[in-house]
């Protein structure tokens, strides 16, 4: 499709740095201090990126704003920075993206690409893929009802099946996941994604609206969660532990390293060390690390 030029530069940017070599990121939301499954995941995908001679960014998902919390985004930071865990150039907050976004979704409106869609989630039922009702039934843009419609791709027919069409603009005017997530993807030349196991399934909607703007995706790669005692995996909303506890008792960077490192079976229990050892260690075994791995491009 046919982009402003702004955008097209800034998508032959992100393809340029891509051929330059590996880049990864990692890319939490702030929604509370990241706990020890999150940095179990920015550890996997550090080593990943480092180990293939290559970059490693740091990406604050902040968009869904009533999920964000106060001094998170500093927290994250400093548990990153205490663990050895350093990123490559400056942090990118989505929350300063808005206008790229916004630009995206210009163009592709423009091009006839998206539609407005009253459907609520109670009509669509929870997880179903969307059966297209609007996409056919123009019903303007305007608000109706005191209600805004949101934004719907027409994704490709190849993804059609597969996904279905996917909203880009919510009705309450919050850019959603996946165009955000797309188009940073594209705009920092991304190459690889390696990220929890449970975000796997919205790898068909990203790629169709990757596949849409006429660009190629990364590859995917998917590692396991961290789970409690129960086998149920840790989140913030449940108040996993995070690292404050565990350096109020006295814990150091090295072992909670060697513990996260020994859940993947990478080093024996009880191994303290640091990000850097735990790489060289790394290095003399490169096939270690890929079992924790699974691509969805193999």
């Amino acid at each position: 499709m046919d982009f402003p030029d702004h955008l097209q530069a800034l998508f032959e940017q992100g393809y340029r740095a891509r051929q330059q070599g590996y880049r990864g990121r990692f890319a939490p939301t702030p929604s509370g201090p990241l706990h020890l499954g999150n940095l179990r995941t920015a550890l996997i995908s550090w080593l990943h990126a480092h180990l293939q001679g290559g970059e490693w960014l740091l990406r604050i998902d902040d968009l869904d704003t009533p999920r964000i919390r106060a001094g998170a985004i500093a927290s994250a930071q400093e548990d990153l920075r205490w663990l050895g865990l350093l990123w490559d150039g400056p942090v990118l907050i989505q929350s300063q993206r808005r206008g790229l976004y916004g630009s995206v979704l210009s163009a592709l409106r423009r091009a006839e690409l998206l539609y407005p869609c009253r459907c609520s989630r109670r009509q669509l039922g929870q997880g179903r893929r969307y059966p297209g009702t609007c996409r056919h039934q123009f019903r303007g843009w305007d608000s109706q009802n005191g209600r805004l419609p949101s934004w719907r791709l027409k994704v490709l027919a190849a993804d059609e099946t597969q996904c279905g069409d996917l909203v880009l603009r919510r009705a309450d005017g919050f850019i959603a996941y996946h165009l955000a997530t797309a188009v940073d993807e594209l705009a920092l030349g991304i190459t690889d994604v390696v990220r929890g196991d449970d975000l796997a399934p919205v790898c068909r909607a990203q790629r169709a609206v990757i596949a849409v703007l006429d660009q190629s995706p990364p590859r995917y790669q998917h590692v396991p969660l961290l789970c409690d005692a129960e086998g149920q995996k840790l989140s913030k909303r449940e108040r996993a532990q995070g690292l404050a506890p565990l350096r109020d008792q006295g814990w150091t960077a090295e072992q909670v390293l060697g513990r996260l490192a020994a859940s993947l079976t990478l080093v024996p229990e009880g191994c303290a060390l640091s990000a850097t050892e735990l790489l060289e260690h790394l290095r003399q075994q490169p096939r270690l690390l890929q079992h924790c791995i699974q691509s969805l491009d193999s």
